[in-house]
């Protein structure tokens, strides 16, 4: 059995995460054991889930220019001490340098950069990520990405065209098939009636871009007065949103979820997914409400390789409020079989049954050269 190392912030449920455990669910662990590196201390959603399948979660001294000798340092002695682990994999936007760099000077072999995204928030640590991300296409062996724009932004597209490979944000599409029955049910517990349920799964952070979201629904309700707007998921941005709900008179409409484990569920409650990202590489979230049969509106700012049922559009950010509320309604106005929506999931390439297959070959020819 071989074991690969996954370097993440932390495992709790988020997009890069939950694709993770997506993988990690349904390799065969006879042979391929996950481990996953936390940069940060807080304890993950997923650690328990992921301990009782054998898994390990290590974490790591952190993230900060001060601490990067004692990070080497640490990478060096964790391989050292668990010489099962032939692969690292690193998700955490520029700062898996850090991770990378740690394997290298440790000798493992195969180092795997993945880029989920198309840009890098621009935080307090946005200098460091954009200096570390100059250097991963030297420090890594092998270059993936969710899709097209996310592996050109990271390595250049001419490594893209030549060694990248797209590890799709794969989910189980039959988990998400429309259920007449269960949109009733959860529309019931939510108290949802027969509002026009308009939904976003997303961290609150400046990248998704809740601000405009929530203009725009504004606008939503002026068109449908008896609209409901669903948000689901966690972060520092929260209480910003909520302010501009309040602020835009909405505040009654919108619904705060926090963090959800019944996603599938939800989405089938929804009419219609809103995602105005200021940037994306390929959310999972996006093929996964698609997966429910949910029309999706996305940014053009978003990738449009996500856009795989005909009922999904993009809209530029530079479009008014009022044409992302025309192109809201439309959408979701329009009727279709929404439990026939699996199978353009599944040919698009996200059914996580036959994509594990392809990553179990990688790691395995990988690990046994």
């Amino acid at each position: 059995m071989i074991r690969v190392l996954h370097s993440v912030s932390n495992m709790d449920r988020a997009g890069i995460e939950t694709m993770l455990m997506n993988y990690y669910r349904r390799i065969d662990r006879e042979k391929i054991q996950f481990d996953f590196l936390a940069n940060k201390p807080k304890p993950g959603a997923y650690d328990d889930e992921i301990r009782s399948m054998g898994g390990n979660v290590y974490v790591s001294p952190g993230l900060s220019p001060w601490k990067y000798p004692p990070y080497i340092k640490f990478m060096k002695e964790l391989l050292h001490d668990n010489p099962d682990i032939k692969i690292l994999h690193g998700h955490n936007e520029g700062m898996m340098e850090y991770a990378l760099k740690g394997a290298q000077k440790a000798g493992l072999g195969v180092r795997i950069a993945h880029a989920h995204n198309t840009q890098i928030i621009r935080d307090y640590k946005y200098p460091l990520k954009v200096f570390c991300k100059s250097f991963i296409p030297r420090t890594a062996t092998e270059y993936f990405a969710c899709g097209r724009d996310a592996g050109i932004y990271y390595f250049g597209k001419k490594r893209w065209e030549e060694r990248g490979f797209t590890m799709h944000n794969a989910i189980d599409p039959q988990s998400f098939t429309f259920n007449d029955d269960t949109r009733t049910r959860v529309r019931r517990e939510l108290n949802l009636g027969d509002s026009l349920v308009a939904g976003h799964i997303g961290r609150f952070n400046l990248q998704k871009n809740h601000k405009r979201l929530i203009e725009i629904f504004a606008e939503l309700v002026k068109a449908v007065p008896d609209s409901v707007l669903l948000l689901i998921g966690e972060g520092e941005l929260e209480e910003q949103t909520r302010d501009r709900a309040k602020e835009l008179g909405v505040e009654d409409r919108v619904r705060f979820l926090g963090v959800r484990s019944d996603i599938p569920e939800l989405c089938m409650a929804m009419d219609i997914f809103v995602m105005p990202s200021l940037f994306e590489g390929l959310p999972v979230v996006g093929v996964e409400a698609q997966a429910a049969g949910l029309p999706c509106i996305f940014s053009a700012e978003v990738t449009d390789e996500v856009v795989i049922l005909p009922q999904s559009a993009q809209i530029p950010l530079s479009a008014s409020n009022g044409e992302w509320v025309k192109k809201i309604t439309a959408c979701a106005e329009e009727r279709f079989d929404r439990k026939k929506a699996i199978e353009p999931v599944r040919a698009a390439g996200y059914d996580i049954n036959t994509e594990v297959e392809k990553i179990s070959k990688m790691y395995l020819g990988w690990a046994n050269k």
